[in-house]
């Protein structure tokens, strides 16, 4: 079955046929009514969402599609100890396709281990999301005509961004990327991204302060410090304000520079700055709608081509040994866990579900 857990499950040629996709159906929506009528998208939202959630229910209506799902899970049978294996088997007998957002890392591979239909992972944790990073790629392409050969800083909350963590991963395949990593010392990068970003060869620094590094930037890729990740409400408090980007802020940086972010935004961006023709975060959120429509159509068409995990030597065990208290593995009693093995001599073991290394 072929699934989208993370945007590694993607090649740099579907990436860019999912963009031309994309941009044609915004160019030509008539062409597509009809290209999913019959089929049934399933979002199950077990964590608030207003963007991701009504762009892909939207993207399948355009389609000429239908939609089910939940969007709380206190009206579900998650409420009721419902395990999201279970779930998904339940779920997948009643829709095409899936959507999930959940809380856990790596609760997207758990759902597709169980599916019997294509699972779109619609975030998990602070793991991975894909088709933000679709997304995201899509407004680059289009505001700068191409993807590479740029300086991006990346502000804010690095350390539990799956936005920006997924959006490195897509971005280290491309050449001559230099990342600026703009956060306080409670919210830098984790150590999984930037060993991937040494792996690849690409370039970055880490700093704190934006004003110096806003005359740099081809793109600002603003997020929000989320207050839903924090365990300790006073970290969270010393935080939250650390950035704000501002019309006076903003006469540093060049005229041709690209504002992104995820949404929702808090405090971190002045609604003054709205309409600059640099914002292009309400621009980034329209691409979102037409990135879904040309994900779910080609998840569709094949959904017989296998998931790339059959590809890896995974070792099963009985009990998890995950390190990371956010796993799905430490949640899931029934679900089996494994790792995969270190390609070369001194690589560390990683979890099959969130990916973290595992000593």
């Amino acid at each position: 079955m072929r699934h989208l857990i993370e945007i590694a499950d993607l090649s740099n040629a579907e990436i860019e046929t999912l963009i031309h996709t994309a941009n044609d159906m915004m160019t030509h929506p008539e062409d597509y009514w009809d290209a999913c009528a019959h089929r049934k998208l399933a979002t199950l939202f077990y964590e608030p969402s207003t963007r991701t959630r009504l762009s892909f229910e939207s993207a399948m209506l355009s389609l000429g599609g239908q939609v089910l799902g939940f969007s709380d899970v206190g009206s579900s049978s998650v409420s009721k100890g419902e395990s999201l294996q279970d779930t998904i088997r339940i779920v997948s007998s009643y829709a095409d396709i899936i959507a999930i957002r959940h809380p856990r890392d790596g609760a997207a591979l758990a759902a597709a281990l169980k599916s019997g239909v294509p699972i779109i992972n619609a975030g998990d944790g602070g793991h991975d999301h894909p088709t933000q990073t679709l997304t995201d790629l899509t407004l680059i392409s289009r505001e700068k005509g191409h993807i590479g050969s740029m300086t991006i800083g990346l502000c804010g909350d690095l350390r539990y961004g799956r936005t920006v963590h997924s959006l490195v991963e897509a971005l280290c395949r491309y050449p001559s990327i230099h990342f600026l990593l703009i956060a306080p010392e409670e919210l830098r990068m984790p150590g999984f991204v930037r060993e991937l970003l040494e792996s690849t060869g690409q370039t970055y620094e880490e700093v704190e302060d934006l004003d110096a590094a806003l005359p740099q930037l081809d793109i600002l890729y603003m997020t929000r410090v989320q207050r839903e990740r924090f365990s300790d409400p006073a970290v969270y408090e010393r935080v939250k304000d650390f950035y704000i980007l501002t019309p006076e802020r903003m006469e540093r940086a060049r005229k041709d520079l690209t504002v992104m972010h995820p949404l929702p935004r808090v405090n971190e961006i002045s609604p003054l700055l709205d309409d600059d023709p640099r914002a292009a975060y309400f621009r980034q959120a329209a691409c979102g709608r037409y990135i879904r429509m040309a994900l779910i159509q080609m998840l569709l068409e094949e959904k017989d081509r296998p998931h790339e995990l059959t590809g890896h030597n995974v070792i099963w065990q009985e009990h998890s040994l995950c390190p990371n208290n956010r796993c799905v593995s430490l949640s899931e009693p029934c679900l089996q866990w494994g790792y995969i093995p270190g390609k070369h001599s001194g690589d560390r073991a990683r979890c099959i579900y969130c990916g973290r290394g595992i000593s």
